[in-house]
C-alpha cells in the first residue's frame, strides 16, 4: 500500500538515507559504550562502569526509535556490522584504551551522533517532516548533553 503521510517519496528517501547513517551511528557508539563498561579498570571504575551502563542503555533504547521512524516512511531499517561500517564515521576500539582513552573517544562519539543529526535537520524540516525533526532535537539534546557529562571528567 501506498504510504501517504504528506511527505512525498524523494523526500522520504533522503530522511530515510539520513536516518540510517544516524542508527549506524548511534549503535556502532552503543557497542562501543557496552564494550568499555565491560573493561574498564582503574581508580574511576565505579563510576565509569556505571556511567558507561546507563549510557549504553539509553543508546539501545535509541536504535529502536530511529529504526522504527526509517520504517514509518517506508524502508527497511539497516541492521548488519557491514551496514552498519559503510554508513558510520565513528571508529571502532579494537583494542582496550585507558579510562581516560576511553572518556575521550566517547566524547567524540557523541560529538559525531550529534553532528550527524544536525546536518540532517535541514532535510526534515524542508520536508515538514516535525517528528523526525524532534527525533532529531531530542537526539542532538542527549548526545551533547553526554558529550559535557564525559569532557568533565578529564
Amino acid at each position: 500500500m501506498e504510504i501517504n503521510i504528506g511527505i512525498d517519496k524523494k523526500a522520504r528517501i533522503g530522511i530515510g538515507e539520513h536516518l540510517s547513517v544516524l542508527l549506524a551511528d548511534t549503535f556502532t557508539l552503543y557497542l562501543k559504550t557496552h564494550y568499555f563498561h565491560w573493561n574498564v579498570i582503574g581508580p574511576q571504575f565505579q563510576t565509569l562502569h556505571l556511567m558507561f551502563e546507563t549510557q549504553y542503555n539509553e543508546l539501545w533504547l535509541a536504535t529502536d526509535l530511529i529504526a522504527e521512524r526509517i520504517r514509518s516512511l517506508g524502508f527497511e531499517a539497516p541492521g548488519s556490522y557491514i551496514a552498519y561500517s559503510k554508513l558510520t564515521d565513528i571508529k571502532e576500539s579494537t583494542k582496550v584504551p585507558s579510562a581516560d582513552q576511553m572518556i575521550m573517544q566517547l566524547t567524540e562519539g557523541h560529538e559525531r551522533v550529534a553532528r550527524t543529526a544536525r546536518a540532517m535537520f535541514s532535510v526534515a524540516e524542508r520536508a515538514n517532516d516535525e517528528v523526525t525533526a524532534d527525533l532529531l532535537t531530542q537526539r542532538m539534546q542527549i548526545h551533547e548533553k553526554t558529550a559535557w557529562m564525559l569532557r568533565s571528567l578529564c
